[in-house]
């Protein structure tokens, strides 16, 4: 809940993190793309847009390894990844995770967005590029 009051991963990072991968929930509903079924991949939240070179490789990821993702926006929402820009953060900055029907209370997803999502995060970690 840090990063909706402005803190999240704004602080105790590495000054030359070239990098910051953020997971969390993708915000279902009726303006939604993202579904509880595959892994969301955020191209912007309320504080702006995420990076470009980020999104496009975490699609890239996607499609190559074949695993089911939506990629969205999310007007309502706020992350850690955007904690960390406005706090001066200079690394890329990409944002993933399962649909999620609730927050911070009783949270809803189905395995599969859990599976896909973990997914996306190891061909993330081992991919070099």
């Amino acid at each position: 809940m840090d990063e909706e009051i402005g803190l999240g991963a704004s602080t105790a990072l590495p000054a030359d993190l070239e990098e910051l991968l953020v997971v969390d929930m993708a915000v279902l509903g009726a303006i939604q793309n993202s579904d509880e079924f595959t892994a969301g991949i955020c191209a912007k939240d309320s504080g702006g847009p995420y990076s470009t070179r980020m999104t496009d490789k975490l699609v890239k990821l996607a499609t190559q390894h074949a695993i089911p993702y939506k990629l969205d926006t999310y007007p309502f929402y706020g992350s850690d990844g955007g904690a960390y820009a406005r706090a001066g953060g200079q690394a890329r900055v990409g944002l993933i995770g399962p649909g999620v029907d609730g927050s911070h209370a009783y949270e809803r997803t189905h395995r599969d967005g859990l599976s896909y999502t973990a997914h996306l995060i190891a061909r993330y970690l081992i991919d070099p590029s």
